[in-house]
């Protein structure tokens, strides 16, 4: 799949590559397994000398050795001797780079925490050694969250304060994916483009196993999903495994549990019959995975928050795929197929609403968006998109088919938003599939 967006992240990069030109620079670069994090930096080095280091675990001895080839073949630079300690070899690369300016690009950072933990306080006396006289461009990549998030913003960790930029990449924007299948797919319609967008969730790497595979329309998506061999069926526990660690059985069970529509804490604490707000608490400000939705207006204590799931292609994971293991297990495939389809129209009209809410974001003048439901639960609003500047506000409702949708009742429903929405001029619409 050719390259696609990033404009504005490789402006950044390119801005702190110049000014590594003058003065060291070190960046980190986070984001989810699969986002194309990979592909972005090495997009940014084109025409560059750059060094690419690939974490893995291995022996420190060993990955050292891999090092030590790898500088040699991408910058011409020999290290006489065999280098076994990071340490050393990442000290080589600082006095290389006080003669020849260069990018480092060290990926899968994080893992450096299971070949030795000491080399992050190695790094870190190296830099304060190194910086004022080194010319190197030094980004850090890292896909688990709770991790890179723990070694540079954590008071306590040797590299906190370290960083001159931190860049965060998320998965594409709908007009993105758009754009994509648009090039795979011509003809395309609206079930095929919200399918990619419910599936995906804009992440680079699952869009393109999908166009790559021909899998250009919803009916072609789901067979791939649900094909012997599909990389989507393991994808979930492979990308959570790694953050949770022992405890990944409940956070699991929570995650569950929110994908399927129970989105308070205490409906989650009656059937884990445990309290949860440790969990909870942790997959919102630790793993960054999960969100409050509360109603927009709405007090920063209110009550009325409901969870959900921040990552589309994890809310599909736990609501279709981990909690039928069982049929994955015996090769019963097809069942697991007819599931999705039989729940298709209910789930990914939700989808459909956030759709909308990224749409509306990105093509019209918003300062706030969000939804609304009243202390009942009633007179709930799908959109609620306000811009304070102009004193506008959009109010809509959200079908999957337009011959459902009631602008009439929308009215009715905006009465309980009376007294907050006087100052804005206020205009209702209607949004189905055909408005995609």
């Amino acid at each position: 799949m050719k390259f696609y967006n990033r404009h504005k992240e490789l402006e950044l990069l390119d801005s702190n590559f110049k000014r590594s030109m003058q003065s060291a620079c070190f960046q980190a670069v986070i984001g989810r397994r699969r986002v194309g994090k990979t592909s972005l930096l090495m997009e940014s080095v084109k025409g560059k000398t750059y060094l690419y280091l690939f974490v893995s675990r291995k022996n420190e001895n060993l990955l050292c050795q891999q090092f030590q080839k790898d500088a040699e073949q991408m910058l011409g630079l020999r290290i006489f001797g065999t280098i076994n300690y990071f340490r050393d070899l990442f000290e080589q690369l600082l006095l290389f780079a006080i003669k020849e300016h260069f990018t480092l690009i060290i990926d899968e950072f994080q893992e450096f925490e299971n070949v030795n933990s000491s080399i992050f306080s190695d790094i870190q006396d190296l830099w304060d050694q190194y910086k004022d006289q080194a010319k190197i461009n030094l980004i850090v990549c890292g896909s688990v969250y709770s991790l890179m998030t723990k070694i540079f913003e954590h008071s306590k960790e040797p590299l906190f304060g370290r960083l001159t930029s931190k860049m965060i990449v998320r998965p594409f924007k709908v007009d993105v994916i758009k754009e994509i299948l648009g090039d795979y797919n011509p003809d395309f319609g609206p079930e095929d483009l919200l399918c990619l967008y419910m599936i995906s969730g804009g992440v680079a790497k699952y869009i393109e196993l999908l166009m790559e595979d021909g899998a250009v329309r919803k009916d072609l998506m789901l067979d791939i999903i649900t094909r012997q061999d599909s990389p989507f069926l393991s994808e979930g526990k492979d990308v959570l495994i790694a953050e949770f660690g022992k405890e990944y059985g409940t956070y699991f069970s929570i995650l569950q549990l929110i994908a399927a529509g129970k989105n308070t804490q205490s409906e989650i604490d009656s059937i884990i019959e445990k309290n949860t707000g440790s969990y909870l608490n942790n997959l919102e400000q630790h793993y960054s995975l999960i969100a409050r939705n509360k109603p927009i207006f709405s007090k920063p204590n209110s009550r009325k928050s409901k969870w959900f799931l921040r990552d589309h292609y994890l809310r599909f994971w736990f609501r279709f795929i981990y909690p039928h293991q069982a049929l994955i297990e015996i090769g019963r495939l097809d069942l697991l197929r007819e599931i999705m389809e039989r729940g298709y129209e209910q789930y990914s009209g939700l989808l459909l609403e956030q759709y909308f809410r990224e749409k509306i974001s990105l093509e019209e003048r918003i300062t706030e968006i969000g939804n609304f439901w009243d202390n009942k639960g009633q007179n709930e609003i799908d959109i609620v998109a306000l811009n304070h500047l102009d004193k506008t506000a959009i109010l809509a409702e959200v079908k999957r088919n337009p011959k459902k949708i009631d602008l009439n009742v929308l009215q009715y429903k905006a009465k309980a938003l009376e007294k907050e929405l006087a100052p804005f001029q206020v205009s209702l619409r209607g949004l189905s599939m055909k408005d995609m």
